[in-house]
C-alpha cells in the first residue's frame, strides 16, 4: 500500500506543517515525473530507480513515499482518473439549461477529447479493471475509478427515471446474460433494471470499443478522420436512450 497520500497529514482544522507541505511538494514532483517518463518512452521505462533518478534521488528515498513500483502505478493512474473525470464532469455541468440527452452527449465528447489528447495516460487507467465496491480493499485508484464509471452511468439513471428508454424485457433475454444482467443490477443497488443495463452496456461498449480503436491507431487503416465514426455512434447512442437533444 502507498506510503504517500494526495491529502495533507496535518491535524484536522489546522493549516498543513511546513513538513506536510514538503512532502505533497515531493508527491506532485513523483507523479509529473512518472508521467513524463511514461508519455516520453513508455510503461516499461517507469521504474522506481528510473523516476528516482530523474528527481536527482536514490532509488530507496522514493520507498518512503510508495512501497514499490504497485503502489506508484495504482496512485499516478488515479490521478489520471481523476482528471478525465473532472473533464467529463465540467463537460456535463458546463450548460446545466440544456436537456439531459445533450449534456450526456457532451460528456462522452469530452472523454474521447482527453483519451486522444493523453494516450498513453488513457492506456494506464484502462490497462487493468476496476473491481466492483466490496471486491477488494478500496485503493486510490480503485476510488477513482467507481467515480469515473458514475458519471455516465448516473446521467443513465436519471434519464431512465425521467422517461424509461425501450428496454428488452428480462424473460426474453439469453438466461446466462440476464443472471449476469441481474447480479450486476444488483451490484448498484437497482439503480438500473437488467433490461436498462443492457441497453446502457450495449451503448458503452461501443463508445469504448470505438475509443480503444482510436487510441491504438487500430483503424487507421480505413480512416484519417474519426470525427464522423465517432458523432455517428453517439446518434446510436441517442436512439437506444430515446434522448431529447
Amino acid at each position: 500500500m502507498a506510503q504517500g497520500t494526495e491529502k495533507a497529514e496535518g491535524r484536522p482544522g489546522r493549516a498543513p506543517s511546513r513538513r506536510d507541505r514538503q512532502r505533497q511538494a515531493t508527491l506532485a514532483e513523483i507523479h509529473a515525473t512518472t508521467r513524463k517518463l511514461l508519455v516520453e518512452r513508455g510503461s516499461p521505462a517507469v521504474t522506481i530507480n528510473a523516476v528516482a533518478r530523474e528527481m536527482g534521488i536514490s532509488g530507496p528515498a522514493l520507498y518512503h513515499y510508495y512501497a514499490g513500483h504497485d503502489a506508484l502505478v495504482g496512485a499516478v493512474t488515479a490521478g489520471f482518473f481523476q482528471e478525465l473525470t473532472a473533464a467529463m464532469e465540467q463537460a456535463r455541468d458546463a450548460a446545466p439549461e440544456r436537456p439531459r440527452g445533450s449534456r450526456l452527449l457532451a460528456t462522452c465528447r469530452a472523454m474521447r477529447a482527453w483519451a486522444t489528447a493523453h494516450p498513453a495516460e488513457f492506456g494506464w487507467i484502462f490497462a487493468a479493471p476496476v473491481a466492483p465496491p466490496g471486491r477488494e480493499p478500496d485503493s486510490e485508484r480503485q476510488l477513482a475509478g467507481h467515480r469515473f464509471e458514475r458519471v455516465l452511468l448516473d446521467q443513465v439513471v436519471e434519464l431512465w427515471n425521467e422517461r424509461p428508454f425501450p428496454a428488452p424485457e428480462p424473460d426474453g433475454l439469453e438466461p446466462s446474460l440476464r443472471a449476469q444482467l441481474e447480479a450486476h443490477s444488483e451490484s448498484i443497488d437497482g439503480r438500473l433494471p437488467p433490461g436498462a443495463l443492457h441497453v446502457y452496456l450495449g451503448c458503452w461498449i461501443r463508445l469504448y470499443g470505438l475509443l480503444c480503436m482510436e487510441v491504438l491507431h487500430q483503424l487507421d487503416f480505413a480512416f484519417t478522420d474519426l470525427d464522423p465514426v465517432f458523432e455517428e455512434a453517439l446518434r446510436d447512442l441517442g436512439a437506444a436512450l430515446a434522448l431529447e437533444t
